[in-house]
């Protein structure tokens, strides 16, 4: 299921209209962390996690809606809700008690007239649509510094007017995920002035592309990024490293939804985080 602003998407999908009894209904948790690391101080890491819950809804649905105008509410609950902050739930779409129902575990019913108002214009303005995205809730995370970045990073760059020399350390910290995923697509960016004559030495091995600027390593889940360079017209000046990522099957809040009441199922729970802005100075 792909999340878009413009509430709708094409293409395969496990919401389908069957004979059941029960209306299909899909939930996708996206979450952001923007990370700023300076040198190895831990105790300067300035973390953000920001994230946003989307319900899903079969294009069928409006034709159900229609000839069946008395629904029942869809009614859900958002658990390890302790965990977030500044929550923002669609004004338009959902309701809630101002105080929470348990310690970590806040219910919300929909506007049922104007989620199916929602949908109708939705399925006007986009009528080949197979499911129909719709912003629920949007919130941040709290978080507990570096403990809270699954990427931990340090950067150190050393050099004179002929050489420098650039580690960069790293650390998966399964701490930050209640249940702990891979992270993919990991790429290091950082770059490199003062004239680079010829790249010397880089541990471990790793891919280097002249016309990008840019060095590819295949990394472990612990370990250091080296690499030496010989400079034309150096020192080379410190640069910032921006670290991208993604990882999929797993939220860094630790939230979940679950249905309260009849006339909806879940088909579909999917979890992401990925990294925004995820930086590291010297």
């Amino acid at each position: 299921m792909c999340v878009c602003s413009s509430g709708c998407s094409r293409g395969p999908s496990p919401l389908t209209m069957g004979l059941q009894d029960t209306l299909p209904v899909a939930a996708a948790f996206t979450e952001t962390i923007n990370a700023y690391f300076k040198g190895a101080d831990p105790s300067k890491c300035v973390v953000k996690i920001s994230g946003e819950m989307v319900l899903s809804f079969p294009a069928g649905i409006t034709r159900h809606f229609a000839s069946h105008p008395t629904q029942p509410i869809l009614t859900f609950c958002i658990s390890n809700y302790s965990r977030l902050e500044q929550v923002l739930p669609n004004p338009q779409l959902l309701c809630c008690d101002s105080i929470t129902d348990s310690v970590d575990t806040k219910e919300f019913w929909v506007n049922m007239p104007n989620l199916m108002s929602h949908l109708k214009r939705v399925a006007e303005q986009k009528p080949q649509a197979t499911y129909y995205n719709v912003d629920m809730i949007k919130y941040q995370v709290s978080t507990e510094g570096i403990q809270s970045t699954p990427l931990n990073l340090a950067v150190s760059w050393r050099g004179d007017l002929t050489n420098t020399d650039l580690r960069i350390d790293y650390k998966y910290n399964t701490e930050a995920m209640t249940a702990p995923v891979p992270l993919h697509n990991i790429q290091f960016l950082v770059p490199v002035d003062g004239g680079m004559a010829k790249l010397q030495a880089m541990i471990p091995p790793a891919t280097w592309n002249p016309e990008q600027q840019t060095i590819q390593w295949k990394i472990p889940r612990v370990g250091a990024l080296l690499g030496r360079f010989q400079m034309i017209e150096g020192p080379c000046k410190p640069s910032q490293l921006a670290v991208q990522f993604s990882s999929e099957g797993c939220t860094l809040s630790g939230c979940d939804i679950q249905l309260v009441g009849t006339g909806y199922r879940l088909s579909l729970i999917k979890k992401r985080f990925a990294a925004g802005k995820y930086l590291a100075d010297n």
